[in-house]
Parts: C-alpha cells; structure tokens; sequence
C-alpha cells in the first residue's frame, strides 16, 4: 500500500477559510457502496433512523496559538525578539510542549513575555519544537490563553488568513467540554442546537467520548509505505456510560455513527480486544484499508488532505476505490474541503 495510492488534485480555490452558516447548512455528500448522495447537513434527519447513535468527541481547543517576545539580558539590546508559539502536548508536571518560531533562535532558559501578564520560561528544546513552563500567576491557564492566546487554526487556513475573534466560536463545537485540544474534531462544526433537537425528536441517541486532538493530527505522512507510518499518540477516555450506551444501541439493532475521525479512532481504540470497554489513556491507533472495525456502522466526516492518515482512515471504511471516486466527485461538483468546508456521510 503506497502513499501515491492516496493521492489526488486538489484546487486551491476549494480549501474553505470560513464555515457555513448557520453550521448546519453545509452540503454533505452521502457515500453508500453503491450510490453517492448530494445533500445538506441538516437532511441528517432522513439518513439516521431511531435508534441510531451519533459519538461525539467533547473536547474544547484551547486558544493555543501564542505570539510573545523572547527577552534576554544582553548589554546591546540584542536579547529582545519576538516569537510565536503553538502549544500541542501539555505534560504531568503542567509544562507543554510547543512548536516554536524561530525555533533555531530559541535555547533553553529564555523568558518569553506574552499578552495578559502572561510569562513562560524555555525548558527544553529538540530539534522540532520546544517545552514551556508559564507562570500565570496562580491564575487558570486556560483563563489566560482565553485573553493571550488564538484559536490555531490549521496551516492550511493560516497560510490564507490569521485567526481572529470569529474563529473563538466558529472553531469550537457547541459541546465543547473538557479543555485540552489543540485541534478542533472539524466534523462536529456542523451541528447546532436545531438540528440537535430535530435529531432527538427523531429518535436518535448522543454519547459523548473525549479525545484531545494534538497538532500531530496535521503532520503530513513521509514513508512510501503507508503501514510502516507511526502516529502521534493523543489522551482519550471512553466512560461506563459510554460503554452501556453504545452496547445497548447495538443489541437494540441502532448504528453507532461516530462524528469525526477522532470520536472514531477512540471508540475503536477502545475495541482492540474485540468488544468495546472502558478507556482512559493515550491511543496512537493508525487505521487504514484491511484495518477490521468493531464498533464503528458508518462516520460522519470532513473531506480531507490528499496522502493524509484521515484519508487513509476513510478509504478504511469505504474502500480506496469508493472513496476515491467520492473525492472525484467531491471535487467536480465544488464542494468545500478541510476544516471548515463540507461535509459527508460515510455508510459501508
């Protein structure tokens, strides 16, 4: 299995840098084995059936994008410079890694001043990025980033535009709950409260599961052997309740749609031995074609980059050949790709 299998034309132009709105009225292309759909996101009520079970991830991105001034004490002016910063991992001790800019000026030691009274200290640094220790004054952190920080947005929007106060509610799901992603479950940016309500009169169930989406999940694959690629490993948790739901939706005859590849690659990292149990923990699973699914009737899903694990996780599911015939057509009829673009609903 080759990278190049993975691979197709994308025109610049259908990279979306803004959302739908209202969220709910994206298009979304239906993928079945044997017919492709043009739809809205708001025609999910035709497609779930009562007793269905969207998974949903309830993760909340930090705004973990920093731009600070390095200041040294040097004699000649020369120790002030400004950097900028996006956290990705944040560690036991409460210090977080971060991709840092310019990372070869960075060294150990510095002290970096950010907006909000908001200081750090270089711990560390590797060859790719950095360990901060902030003190915030016996403030919340996640308090402070709220006024220091930008939502990070991901390279492929960045590159077009820089974040701003829009992105605060448009990159964030409106279940958004425990704190610590750096990455938005871009799936889940379609929902609102009426197509919530109208899902629930329709029978359909909600289980929530928590994956903190890192940075790594933009990190391009760089082996021609797509199964030799290593994943970065992201903390999730899977509850009791979650558990008892999702079994209960299947002995009942329901579908467990997750919504998104993360609440996706969790749920089925929670199925390793074959049934699904409780999870709490990190989980690197790497899911590409032959992988066998144990949870998982269908997904609901973003369009992704061409070579990208998301892609590969898909083409899983579907099958290389459908998905790459869906991309086409995804791609003919203009729909909006990436973070913020459309929509599709995956069912095998």
């Amino acid at each position: 299995m080759k990278l190049s299998d993975f691979d197709f034309d994308l025109p610049e132009d259908l990279i979306a840098t803004r959302p739908a709105r209202p969220r709910s009225s994206a298009r979304m292309m239906v993928v079945q084995p044997d017919v492709i759909t043009d739809a809205r996101v708001t025609d999910l009520t035709d497609w779930l059936r009562p007793g269905d079970r969207l998974i949903l991830n309830d993760t909340k991105v930090i705004p973990a994008r920093l731009t600070g001034e390095r200041v040294r004490q040097t004699t000649d002016g020369s120790g002030r410079a400004k950097c900028e910063f996006t956290l990705t991992e944040a560690q036991p001790d409460g210090s977080w890694r971060a991709l840092g800019k310019p990372l070869r000026k960075l060294r150990a030691g510095d002290h970096i001043v950010f907006a909000a009274g908001l200081t750090a200290q270089v711990l560390a640094k590797s060859e790719t990025d950095v360990t901060l220790s902030f003190d915030t004054e016996d403030k919340d952190l996640d308090d402070v980033l709220q006024v220091a920080g930008q939502m990070p947005l991901p390279p492929y929007i960045a590159a077009k535009r820089p974040p701003d106060a829009q992105d605060n509610d448009d990159y964030q799901t409106i279940w958004a709950r425990h704190s610590g992603a750096v990455a938005a479950p871009t799936a889940s940016l379609h929902f609102d409260a009426p197509l919530l309500e109208a899902l629930r009169a329709r029978g359909v169930g909600f289980t929530e599961v928590t994956l903190h989406v890192g940075a790594g999940t933009f990190l391009p694959v760089k082996v021609e052997d797509v199964t030799t690629h290593k994943m970065h490993a992201e903390w999730g948790e899977v509850t009791s309740q979650a558990v008892e739901d999702i079994r209960k939706t299947k002995s009942d005859g329901g579908r467990v749609i997750p919504v998104g590849t993360t609440a996706l690659r969790l749920i089925e990292s929670a199925a390793r031995g074959g049934v699904i149990t409780e999870f709490r923990g990190e989980t690197d699973i790497f899911i590409y074609p032959g992988f066998r699914f144990q949870v998982a009737d269908g997904l609901m899903t973003n369009f992704h980059l061409p070579q990208s694990t998301l892609l590969m996780l898909v083409s899983a599911l579907m099958g290389r050949d459908r998905m790459m015939e869906a991309y086409a057509h995804a791609v003919q009829d203009r729909y909006r790709f990436f973070s913020y673009g459309d929509a599709s609903l995956l069912l095998p």
